[in-house]
């Protein structure tokens, strides 16, 4: 076929999908039966007729020429429908149902398989093994009919986290059983249970370690093309087909789920991995991408059907019949009898009733099956009776799935409620628009009023919105609990906190590191309140607080073998987060007194304030602890965020003033140049120092300031400065000392039994009675704020004090005074049961805290 009859076919068929939207919105049908009818008719209509005229002549004549494969399908369709698919699915919804999609996408293929094959193999002349090839063709529920038509009827989010999951991933198992009974049928490959399995299991597991290594490196990649949206986009494009081919061609694995691998890596990471305005047009772009692919593939496979049954006669019909019975039958098994058992172990949140119903009734399917029926019909070395048999009754179970479930998917929705808002969510849409009413009233009355239009038009407007108002007073958020409501609230702000990040590193006041960890600590912020409520919130800012893996990694590092560059990295990581964490903290309390306050009243948005204070307080406790250790450096993050926020302004604006004309395009140009090149400092991360070299800080200890030059030089090659983080342990109960700890800064906690506490400051020392033999209680020793210890070991400590009998005096003194502290303790305690004195662990006068 010439190139541009080519253009041109395909040209005239773009056209044609762009009126199917609309179209299929009224007549009210899924937009992929309605495809799925154009197709048809264009198949049987795709005959060049004198009496037409000579162009659409001629593009029937054209399309009827298609040659098209099952490889068409497969390598030019199917990677673009997966990839914008993952690209919009959310990772950690995807994981919280991961077990009920793993079900749905691996087993059930097995299951569908064997019902199809062992039924229709009972009432069919055909062998067991081409009924069992039959199944795995239809196993695999079809992107593109399912998530079109399930977005289409509105069904709830689980619900199509479910289908989406089981639709992305379910090809891999099912292209893995067809592959080898495809072999089985044509005589050119074994019959064996055990190699289905593995074959499926390695297919899978490969794929998707390959997406997941090719999404990783698209991602960082995406570092050198920043600034260049087209280039971006491109490389995402690149490596939809890229996953595919590698995966499939390379590693004989499975390109279906590399490819979907790899969409879901660029959809959690790559957002903060790119410019912060490509995403945005990444999205639209895909959302492009996507409808053609969408498109075509029903458009060519729809014309394939003519095709794929040529003849059409009762025994036939019967076998489809059997077919749409035995998928029925294996989905129902799956969705009721197996999917409860994951609950039962614990495995996975339970699936209600009415998911299942819509579960077990939406397995459509599509070009997906179709496609592999043809390369059945295209195999020559199967015999003929067998690839009829397949083309026929595969696509006419295709047909029978759209045609009957999709015509039928959006009454069964609407009947199970599915597609309904929760009561909750009722109210909070009659409450907003109970508020905007009233809103717009006041604020069309003062208009009126100032412009002197006519009272008649002003009673109008407001018998309009008394209406509204009468109407929506009885399903307002009043009538929940107190509890409920605040809940609800706290989900409002919580997902404006979550897009408020992406605003934020849109507008490059934050880095692509500081932005991941924001943005997956707002996810956990929201997945904490949807299942626990008030309590899910406040463990959600606990676990913010904490020090992730890699921090108590890099301090181990550096307590090992002294490691310093890594434990600085993250200690700058955690002083700009916890930063840019306190701003977003104040701009969410003052969006939820601006816009929450009016929509759930007074006393919910007080207490929606006062947990977000809470939050507000940890969140300056850990960085007021930074700020004292580190003031130099904390001063450089206030300036560096000031300077975002300053060169933001700036270019909005340069944009402003362009944008009236006011500046030239060259000028412009020229002004962000300057602009960009004025404020570069701002992107360079300066070393956060944590040296923490022992000559310095033994000069900072009084006790050993009185030590000779030599001395303090021999002492310093003797002590192991460390690091110790707020509340961390430094020595736990009862467990004996085995070093001599200096307060180098900062402070500790000395933990006494009767449960009061000892506070020592720097330049005191504590574990020196159990070095000096003396048998004592234990004390748990924790840091306050970012502590700098000194630490000498034992054997080393009595060296220090047999050299010097002047420190060792001092020491004994101080050690004296502690133990008779200790033993006047013990005796009020057993007397009385009086509180441990400050003597019990302070040092002498020059030492004493």
């Amino acid at each position: 076929m010439e190139i541009g009859s080519l253009v041109f076919g395909l040209a005239g068929l773009l056209m044609l999908v762009c009126f199917m939207p609309p179209l299929a919105v009224k007549l009210r049908l899924p937009h992929s039966l309605l495809l799925a009818i154009c197709g048809f008719l264009l198949a049987y209509a795709a005959h060049p007729n004198a009496w037409l005229p000579p162009v659409l002549g001629d593009f029937l004549g054209i399309i009827n020429t298609f040659d098209v494969s099952h490889q068409t399908f497969l390598v030019v369709f199917l990677p673009v429908l997966l990839f914008e698919t993952a690209l919009a699915m959310n990772v950690r919804r995807l994981m919280e149902d991961i077990g009920p999609i793993l079900m749905l996408a691996i087993v059930a293929v097995f299951v569908s398989t064997l019902s199809v094959g062992f039924l229709v193999s009972q009432f069919t002349p055909y062998s067991l093994a081409a009924c069992l090839l039959l199944g795995a063709i239809v196993a695999t529920t079809d992107p593109a009919a399912v998530v079109g038509i399930f977005k289409e009827v509105g069904a709830p989010n689980r619900l199509m986290t479910l289908v989406e999951g089981e639709s992305l991933l379910n090809d891999a198992g099912a292209i893995a059983v067809y592959t080898v009974l495809l072999g089985v049928v044509s005589h050119s490959g074994s019959w064996q249970v055990g190699l289905v399995l593995s074959d499926t299991v390695i297919m899978f597991s490969g794929g998707a370690l390959t997406g997941f290594v090719l999404g990783r490196i698209a991602c960082e990649l995406f570092f050198w093309l920043r600034g260049w949206p087209a280039a971006e986009i491109s490389l995402t494009l690149s490596l939809a087909y890229l996953s595919y081919l590698v995966a499939e061609h390379y590693f004989g694995v499975s390109g279906v789920v590399a490819t979907v691998v790899a969409g879901l890596v660029v959809g959690s990471t790559g957002r903060t991995k790119m410019a912060p305005n490509t995403f945005e047009m990444l999205t639209q772009a895909w959302h492009q991408f996507g409808f053609w692919a969408n498109s075509l593939i029903f458009l060519l496979a729809a014309m394939l059907i003519p095709r794929l049954m040529p003849d059409l006669n009762l025994e036939n019909l019967f076998e489809i019949s059997l077919v749409f019975v035995a998928t029925l039958f294996a989905r129902a098994l799956v969705v009721f009898g197996l999917l409860p058992l994951l609950s039962m172990a614990n495995l996975s949140a339970g699936v209600g009733t009415r998911y299942k119903l819509a579960l077990c009734w939406g397995g459509l399917r599509g070009a997906v099956s179709l496609a592999l029926a043809l390369a059945v019909i295209e195999h020559q070395t199967i015999p003929e009776d067998i690839r009829h048999f397949v083309g026929v009754s595969a696509t006419g179970f295709v047909l029978a799935t759209l045609v009957l479930k999709g015509l039928t998917l959006r009454p069964l929705i609407a009947l199970l409620g599915l597609n309904r808002l929760s009561p909750k969510e009722e109210a909070l849409r009659n409450t907003a628009l109970f508020e905007a009413t009233s809103s717009v009233q006041l604020a069309t009355d003062e208009i009126a009023e100032a412009e002197g239009l006519s009272g008649q038009a002003r009673d109008k407007l407001r018998a309009v919105l008394a209406v509204n108002t009468i109407q929506l007073t009885e399903g307002l958020l009043k009538n929940f609990s107190v509890t409920e409501r605040v809940e609800l609230g706290l989900a409002i702000v919580a997902r404006h906190e979550h897009e408020m990040f992406f605003e934020i590193l849109k507008e490059q006041l934050i880095d692509e590191k500081i932005a991941a960890q924001l943005l997956s600590r707002a996810e956990q912020t929201e997945d904490g309140i949807r299942t626990l409520g008030v309590q899910g919130f406040r463990l959600a800012s606990a676990k913010a607080m904490r020090y992730p893996r890699r921090f108590r990694r890099a301090l181990q590092a550096h307590k090992a073998i002294g490691l310093q560059r890594w434990l600085a990295a993250e200690l700058a990581q955690r002083f700009g987060l916890l930063l840019v964490m306190r701003s977003a903290a104040q701009l969410v309390i003052k969006f939820a007194e601006k816009e929450v306050r009016p929509l759930l009243g007074e006393e919910i948005s007080l207490e929606i304030l006062s947990l977000h204070h809470e939050r507000l307080a940890l969140i300056n406790e850990g960085l007021q602890a930074l700020n004292l250790q580190y003031p130099i450096y904390a001063m450089w993050l206030q300036e560096r965020y000031l300077g975002r926020i300053a060169r933001k302004l700036e270019r909005e604006r340069y944009e402003q003033m362009f944008r009236h004309s006011l500046l030239s395009g060259a000028v412009y140009q020229d002004l962000l140049s300057q602009l960009r090149n004025r404020w570069a400092f701002l992107e360079q991360d300066p070393r956060l120092d944590i040296e923490m070299g022992a000559k310095d800080l033994v000069a900072r200890v009084p006790l050993l300031q009185g030590l000779s030059n030599s001395k303090q030089i021999e002492v310093t090659k003797l002590l192991r400065p460390r690091l110790y983080l707020p509340d961390q342990r430094v020595l736990a109960k009862d467990k004996p000392s085995i070093e001599l700890y200096f307060v180098a800064s900062g402070a500790v906690r000395i933990l006494l039994p009767d449960n009061t506490h000892v506070e020592l400051g720097t330049g005191e020392f504590f574990g020196e009675l159990h070095l000096l033999g003396q048998q004592t209680a234990g004390f748990e020793v924790r840091s306050l704020g970012y502590s700098k210890l000194l630490c000498l070991p034992a054997k080393a400590f009595n060296t220090l004090l047999e050299q010097d009998p002047d420190l060792r005096a001092h020491i004994e003194s101080v050690a004296k005074q502690r133990l008779r502290a200790i033993e006047v303790w013990q005796a009020q305690q057993t007397a009385s049961g009086t509180a441990a004195p400050k003597d019990l662990v302070s040092a002498s006068p020059n030492t004493s805290a």
